[in-house]
């Protein structure tokens, strides 16, 4: 077995525009849908069903994403990049061939389960092609991909859906998926060893159901059903019964789906488990701080658009700056450096009040997104630092499993304790609102007491809780990074830092 980057006919800066593309298809997905949802309703109806069809398509993402990139390890990085990007293109096909709200939730499972396997395989060959000094450059342009395409995002759905009709957004990422596919058959040239493999179908089956278990909990727990109701006990019942006789059946598999020794090596034990509470971070920034600046400031919605577009600029840069002082300074120093940037950050919004300027609020964005960059690439780089090629697939999903775990535990803790305290404000005031006209002021919809200086102070106390509880999150950010070891030895060269050994 050889790796990518030891046969001389690959073209590097070739395969890198390609893994570029594929990287904006799946990152641009998440804002433009945003933008065109209030569209697609009016089309498809369906309201009710609105949440869901975000949450389907991260729900399949972060199942898929971890059997995609052991997949990889088993098969090669190409076979499992063409299925992934040809299920997200027949799943964005038929996304936009959706007759109502449930069949585009379907259809959004389908998007998913593919779009699990474009962000980890194409971080998994920049590491095979790439040494550890060209792996921390490339991770701050793929990062600039997706801050650019965070921006661009909202534009082009807002231009695709008063130009043309809503469908397009879907059927737009055709031609992105064929050249990637095109580009990858023709530029990367790599051999996988042949030989017998056995598929561990059985723990794939056990992990699936768990991870969606866990998940439908997170999403539906205190919103669609309540936490003590018999839906959320039983899938919380089904998820740790599925999660047991996963982790036996990946102890006696001949090459288990997730391998459990990679989450005995404390590198990738800590800087996995920072990746997940910065993943918190991250999705109690973008959920709840365009809330604070619409219902709590009394700004506009282009303003609130904007303070948190100061995360998609912050990430991007950091994360390129990370990468040229990787090597230098090594990945402990950079990640503690990136979890004070979090708690900085988490710190501004925390200060935060009715009569703060939307710029403190930016500052706060910006300053998370710095964060989230830096944690993200030097966690990346030094993991894939750390294995051999047979492990890198697997090991570099497993990062990008737990920021989006992170993002859904996040939304779960932080939504239950916005709503926590918020009622118990209004309880206290002896206001009668429903739970139901707070959800229309906090969705910018029009609520009987909107103007209502009780409702206000409710929501100001619910959103300050909310950030608290995310500062504290950030702050034991820094304990865990605290705890992380050297990967990447400083001021040494490329291939001495690549072989740096870290168990």
């Amino acid at each position: 077995m050889t790796t990518a980057g030891a046969s001389p006919v690959t073209r590097k800066p070739l395969v890198l525009a390609t893994l570029m593309l594929s990287m904006f298809m799946g990152s641009i997905e998440g804002t433009i849908v945003a933008t065109a949802m209030p569209d697609i309703v009016g089309s498809l109806g369906g309201f009710a069903y609105y949440s869901w069809v975000f949450s389907a398509y991260l729900l399949m993402q972060a199942v898929s994403t971890p059997i995609f990139g052991r997949l990889a390890d088993l098969y090669g990085r190409k076979p499992m990049f063409y299925t992934g990007v040809t299920i997200f293109l027949i799943g964005s096909i038929l996304c936009g061939l959706a007759p109502n709200m449930l069949w585009l939730i379907i259809f959004r499972f389908i998007q998913g389960l593919g779009a699990g396997g474009i962000a980890p395989i194409t971080m998994t060959i920049v590491g095979d092609i790439y040494d550890v000094e060209g792996r921390a450059r490339i991770q701050g342009w793929l990062a600039s991909v997706w801050g650019v395409s965070s921006i661009l995002g909202p534009l082009a759905g807002g231009l695709i859906v008063q130009n043309f009709d809503w469908a397009w957004i879907f059927w737009i990422n055709v031609p992105f998926g064929v050249l990637a596919i095109l580009g990858l058959h023709f530029f990367l040239h790599e051999e996988v060893e042949k030989r017998k493999r056995s598929i561990d179908y059985l723990g794939a089956g056990l992990f699936f159901v768990a991870i969606s278990s866990t998940l439908m909990v997170l999403i539906q727990g205190g919103v669609a059903w309540a936490w003590n109701s018999p839906q959320i006990i039983a899938l919380i019942v089904l998820a740790v019964s599925c999660l047991t006789l996963f982790l036996l059946q990946e102890t006696r598999a001949e090459e288990p789906i997730m391998p459990l020794g990679l989450w005995r090596r404390r590198l990738i034990a800590t800087a996995n488990t920072v990746t997940l509470i910065a993943g918190m971070v991250m999705i109690g920034l973008t959920t709840f701080l365009p809330t604070f600046v619409q219902g709590v400031m009394g700004r506009t919605p282009v303003t609130a658009g904007f303070a948190l577009t100061a995360m998609s600029i912050g990430w991007p840069i950091a994360s390129t700056t990370t990468g040229r002082l990787l090597t230098r300074f090594g990945n402990r120093r950079l990640t503690i450096t990136g979890a004070f940037f979090l708690a900085a950050g988490s710190l501004v919004l925390v200060l935060l009040d009715g009569g703060s300027s939307p710029l403190q609020a930016g500052i706060g964005s910006f300053l998370v997104g710095a964060g989230m960059g830096i944690i993200n690439t030097s966690s990346v780089v030094a993991i894939q630092s750390s294995v051999g090629w047979q492990e890198r697939g697997v090991a570099t999903s497993s990062n990008l499993f737990t920021r989006i775990l992170g993002n859904a535990l996040g939304a779960a803790v932080f939504g239950s304790v916005l709503n926590s305290v918020i009622i118990r404000t209004l309880n206290s005031q002896g206001l009668a609102v429903s739970i139901e006209e707070i959800r229309l002021l906090l969705d910018g919809g029009v609520s009987s007491v909107a103007g209502d200086p009780g409702l206000q102070l409710a929501l100001y106390n619910g959103l300050s809780a909310v950030y608290w509880a995310v500062f504290a999150a950030a702050a034991l950010t820094i304990l865990v990074t605290l705890l992380m070891p050297e990967a990447i030895r400083r001021n040494a060269g490329p291939d001495a830092a690549a072989q740096a050994p870290v168990r």
